[in-house]
């Protein structure tokens, strides 16, 4: 015997290590199907979520020029003063230059009015990309023959053709051809105020600049191939800044649009992660259930002189192998799906993305499979360390007994991977440790939630019932049962399908819009004091309601606490948002709330009594951004007159209301004499109704904007539609990613169970009965394991929209009243599945394919 066994070692080198681990897993390969098809829908996620954001910020950075139009630019909403145009002068002056605002635009052809965003162009703008028209000829001629170039896609809407006239303000331009794209546009602004681009020496003519008109001034530069651009936005960017404009590099402009969408991908590598997440709940149940089968193997390979090494790395490469597989599968799905993202982002997304291969994304798929594979497999793999080559010879199989510190070891390595991941994935550190604990503490109640279902059925068994009723409870906690392996793998999936359900409605809700019976469908903008009597009495005659008159008064912020607006900026430490510093806020004065504003602290002010600081209301986001609370002081410029205020009460809004809501909203009695302009807000019935008034106020009054909020909400409806269809898509993954861990589960548990059916089979059970007992057995399961998750979701969820989402929660019936019953139907008709191939053949027969 001795030998035999040195005879063994000797042979037992890596390539029979390979040889065994091949046979092995060959014969059983059916059973590790469902194990590597765990981890492949999780891998294709991440790789192709991975794969395309970084084709997007590398098409970004390859187009940043082109996005821009020019190597960098000096923009402002006022005309330069002195030290801007001398700082533009230093730098070779601009080699082009433009004005843009929003506009009505009415086409006397076919007598339509549209809101369209005017850019008024001078010079050989763009330097890089190009104004795409047709005619191509257009591009080149419209500033030589003083026309316009209109929106390919409204002029087909409205039937405009070139040679058509159209007319901006006081002037009258004759439509030089069509235009698909232009720098500086972005398809949703497009879809709300479609372009118009003339040439820079009809804006004043127009006469659209006027009092409360919002205009940027921008000023393009060629560099040098040689300028270090980073440099010179670190030494300009501050001194621009100091005088109200703002200098912009195509480099800086590149990464701002980087971390906006990397933004946006943040939620859909986290639903990947999910889904990554429950493919390895996928292995672990796999393999613990598959490991447990062949420790008779191990102990047969112990008693033929295999060591405790040789047997555990045999199963370790079957796994590592399968985790190979799985990994190169899941990247190659990934890469076919990452396809498509372009396909459903277009309307998102500022450049057109070439898709291509990306080596970090595939290398990080298949060693994802590989890595997560074995460490996931590590718990029950060590089962094949401990066993005694006594248990090749016992006829009831025990327990195998682990190293406590080889279980703290592999479970630490766990917890450190997955907070490393999230960590990469989400760039912050304390999400990432939240994520970890409370994946932690989900498994541990849910651990905890079997043990104690184990522990009072035992107590508080009811010997009363029917037998089947009583072996489908003592099927719960037999040797060698599934219990808890069976409900931590369908609590945790219904966990983590039910927290992606709700927090997919916390962020559909918070980009949603909310609209009331009475609110307003059309606003109309930069309405002058003196115009307001006569663009009222032109509503009203139309037989629209008058809904809101709001005064506007625009102003910046002088100074905050007694400290001026350039200290601050200046102070690296404040902490204040720059936006406060450089915004031209549109405010406004009232005696009352409104019903999107809820006074959070302090006391609404309703008429200013003279006396000392004026009061003034807030909103919560301006308090939180310019570092202000109750009684603190605010000194506001309001175009060269100081006014001198102090935080009377802060308010939380509900922006998503359509109506017009406000940062700062002073008392009655200060703002009447400064100089405004007004909103006014109306509904109209119908769409002919609204194009009939809009045509009047278009002619009678070209200097008023109009926003149509129809048409607007439109635009934004198929936005977040499609927005919606990509969260749903992505979450598609993780719910099906859940479904094949829970057939895994279920299915693998059928080995376990054949032996008791064909024995009860043996001594007269009837086939009903067999049946009836599993039936029950996997009803407790799914029951107790689905709605334990669910009732979990529910509690992260909340947490979720507290501290993540800042929204209020409300949860949805759908988890409960459809995942639910679905989870439990699934895991009873896998369950009964199973028991069929039993019931339906001989014992004999049953035993000889199941022990092959």
């Amino acid at each position: 015997m001795r030998e035999l066994q040195n005879n063994t070692s000797r042979k037992a080198n890596f390539g029979w290590l390979l040889k065994m681990a091949w046979r092995d897993g060959k014969a059983s390969g059916r059973k590790l199907i469902l194990f590597m098809a765990s981890i492949v829908l999780g891998i294709a996620a991440v790789v192709s979520i991975q794969s395309f954001g970084e084709n997007l910020k590398n098409n970004i950075q390859l187009q940043s020029k082109a996005l821009m139009g020019a190597d960098f630019k000096i923009d402002s909403n006022n005309p330069p003063n002195e030290r801007v145009t001398e700082i533009m002068d230093s730098l070779g002056g601009p080699d082009g230059k433009e004005i843009k605002f929003a506009s009505m635009v009415a086409f006397e052809k076919s007598g339509a009015t549209r809101l369209m965003q005017v850019r008024g162009i001078d010079g050989d703008f763009p330097f890089y990309g190009a104004l795409e028209t047709s005619p191509v000829s257009a591009a080149e001629q419209y500033q030589k023959q003083g026309s316009a170039l209109v929106d390919a896609t409204l002029m087909l809407q409205l039937g405009i053709e070139a040679g058509d006239t159209i007319k901006i303000g006081e002037v009258r331009l004759p439509v030089a051809g069509a235009l698909h794209s232009v720098p500086g546009s972005t398809a949703f602004f497009s879809s709300v105020a479609p372009p118009v681009v003339i040439p820079y020496r009809f804006i004043e003519e127009s006469g659209l600049v006027q009092t409360g008109s919002r205009i940027d001034y921008e000023f393009y530069f060629k560099a040098d191939p040689k300028t270090d651009l980073e440099k010179m936005d670190k030494d300009l960017g501050p001194v621009l800044d100091l005088e109200d404009a703002d200098l912009d590099t195509h480099t800086s402009t590149s990464d701002r649009l980087g971390r906006r969408y990397e933004n946006f991908g943040k939620f859909l590598n986290l639903v990947a992660f999910i889904a990554l997440l429950l493919g390895c709940v996928g292995i672990a149940s796999a393999i613990n259930i598959y490991i447990k089968e062949k420790l008779r193997a191990v102990a047969v390979l112990k008693c033929l002189g295999a060591t405790r090494r040789q047997s555990f790395l045999i199963f370790l490469i079957q796994v590592a192998f399968m985790g190979l597989l799985g990994g190169i599968a899941g990247t190659g799905v990934g890469l076919l799906l990452q396809q498509l993202f372009p396909l459903f982002l277009q309307d998102l997304l500022p450049v057109d993305v070439q898709v291509s291969l990306v080596p970090q994304a595939l290398l990080m798929g298949v060693l994802l499979g590989v890595f997560m594979s074995v460490l996931f497999a590590l718990y029950p793999l060590m089962g094949t360390l401990y066993i005694s080559p006594l248990q090749a010879l016992r006829v009831q199989e025990n327990e195998t007994s682990r190293s406590r510190k080889a279980i703290v070891f592999v479970s630490l390595g766990i917890f450190i991977f997955i907070f490393l991941f999230a960590f990469w994935l989400l760039k912050d550190w304390q999400y990432s440790l939240a994520f970890v604990g409370g994946i932690l503490v989900s498994f541990s109640i849910l651990a905890g939630v079997a043990a104690l279902f184990m522990k009072a059925i035992r107590k508080y068994f009811p010997h009363s019932w029917g037998f089947p009723a009583r072996q489908s409870l003592l099927n719960l906690f037999r040797p060698q049962n599934q219990t808890l392996i069976l409900i931590l793998a369908i609590g945790v999936g219904s966990f983590l399908i039910s927290t992606l359900y709700f927090s997919k409605d916390l962020l559909l809700a918070q980009a949603s819009l909310e609209t009331e019976a009475d609110s307003p469908n059309m606003i109309l903008l930069d309405v002058q004091t003196e115009q307001q009597d006569s663009v009222v009495s032109t509503i009203t005659g139309n037989n629209a309601p008058l809904l809101d008159n709001i005064p506007i008064v625009t102003m910046r912020v002088q100074s905050i606490k007694g400290k001026s607006v350039n200290e601050i900026r200046q102070d690296t430490a404040s902490g204040v948002n720059r936006w406060v510093l450089n915004h031209e806020f549109r405010t406004t004065y009232r005696d009352s709330l409104i019903s999107s504003e809820i006074i959070e602290q302090g006391e609404w002010k309703s008429a200013s009594d003279n006396e000392g600081d004026i009061p003034i209301s807030i909103s919560n986001n301006f308090a939180e951004d310019a570092k202000v609370g109750l009684d603190d002081q605010v000194t506001f410029n309001v175009q060269g007159v100081l006014l001198n205020t102090r935080i009377g009460s802060v308010r939380s809004v509900d922006w998503s209301r359509m109506q017009p809501n406000f940062s700062i909203v002073f008392p009655v009695g200060v703002l009447e004499e400064a100089p405004q302009f007004r909103v006014i807000t109306t509904k109209v019935a119908d769409e002919s109704s609204s194009a009939a008034l809009q045509q009047q106020l278009v002619k009678k009054f070209p200097n008023v904007s109009i926003i149509d909020l129809r048409q607007v909400l439109g635009v934004i409806e198929a936005l977040l539609n499609k927005i919606s269809w990509i969260i749903n898509f992505m979450a598609f993954f993780s719910i099906l990613t859940g479904i094949i861990v829970l057939i895994g589960a279920v299915r693998t548990s059928k080995y376990q169970r054949i032996r008791e059916s064909v024995l009860l089979r043996t001594i007269g059970a009837k086939s009903q009965q067999i049946l009836k007992i599993a039936a029950l057995e996997y009803i407790y399961l799914g029951v107790l394991g689905s709605l334990s998750g669910i009732l979990l979701s529910l509690i992260s969820s909340q947490l979720l929209a507290w501290l993540v989402f800042e929204s209020s929660f409300v949860p949805s019936w759908v988890p409960f009243l459809i995942l639910f019953p679905g989870i439990v139907l699934l895991v009873v008709s896998i369950g009964l599945a199973n028991s069929t191939g039993v019931i339906s053949k001989p014992p004999l027969e049953v035993l000889r394919r199941e022990g092959r």
